[in-house]
Formats: structure tokens, sequence, C-alpha cells
């Protein structure tokens, strides 16, 4: 069997495809370390402020991001991995008005709590699918939605109807 010059040379590219790989194998841990965040992309990104859910079984405490101008909403939590259990990101739209998000660039199941300005839970959709070009919208007008870990919502048994403590909801 005769060997071309270009079946000799893919060894070679083969190794060097190989090297590339355990060298960026081995730099990914340092890269991710040096982020402003890490759990990959799971802790938050900028200032957090305290938000408390008054529920029937009581008051349950987050530390949210706030997401107020358009680039911040916009983002989300996009490209994040996690949202650590106490923790998400509100969305300050003001004035209220009906709102609608889709989880294109999002990697991970999130739970929406959408709240009127009253500070009231008007509609919670729960467990989103991740990457889903579909519409989730509010039941009305919202004046913040809140985005945490998909399925927390039921597992801390907040409900619409809920009163959200926070100041973007005077009481």
């Amino acid at each position: 069997m005769r060997k071309t010059r270009f079946h000799n040379t893919r060894l070679p590219l083969v190794g060097v495809l190989c090297l590339l790989f355990v060298a960026v194998a081995a730099y990914a841990p340092v890269a991710c370390a040096q982020l402003p965040f890490d759990e990959g992309a799971a802790a938050p990104l900028g200032p957090t402020e305290p938000l408390g859910i008054e529920t029937a079984e009581g008051v349950r405490q987050f530390m949210v991001e706030i997401a107020a101008d358009e680039a911040s909403r916009a983002k989300g939590l996009m490209f994040r991995t996690a949202v650590p259990a106490g923790t998400g990101m509100l969305f300050d739209f003001s004035p209220a008005r009906p709102v609608a998000f889709w989880m294109k660039s999002t990697l991970i199941p999130l739970d929406m709590i959408f709240i009127g300005s009253d500070g009231r839970i008007l509609n919670i959709a729960e467990r989103t699918i991740p990457q889903s070009l579909t519409p989730v919208p509010s039941d009305g007008s919202a004046r913040g939605v809140l985005e945490i870990a998909g399925g927390a919502a039921s597992r801390l048994g907040i409900r619409p109807g809920d009163r959200v403590h926070h100041r973007l909801f005077p009481e």
C-alpha cells in the first residue's frame, strides 16, 4: 500500500491536536478560578440585595442580583450552569407591564416568579425549559420578575398571591 504525502502528515496533526486538548484541559481549572465567580458561573456576578417572600409556611429569604437596565435584563441568567439555593435575579420593569421571557441561551431550568406593582405574586412558571424559544408570559402587568433555581418555588411553598418584600415593591 502506497502512502501519500497527505497521509504521512496526519499523524503529526493528530499529535498536535491531542497536545492542544491536554493543554486546554489542564488550563481550564486555572482559567475558571480567575473569573469573577466560580462554580461554572453559578455565583452572582454583581452586587446582591436581600429579598423575602412571605408564604403560608413563613418568609423565604433570598439574596438577588438586580437586572435594572436593558443590558442586564437581556442577559439575565444566560450561560449560568447553576443558581445556588437562596439566590436569584430580580428583573425590574418600571412601570409595570405585561412581560414575557424565553430561555434561548439559558442552560438550566428556572422558576420565573412574576410580581405585580403591589409585591403580590401574579403567576409562577416552574422549571422552564432550557434553551427554549417559547415565550413565558406574565398573567397581567408585572413590576418585577424573580428567577430562582428550577423547582425551588414548589419546594419552598411559594405560590401566586404570596407577598414579595423588596425595595421595588412599596409596603
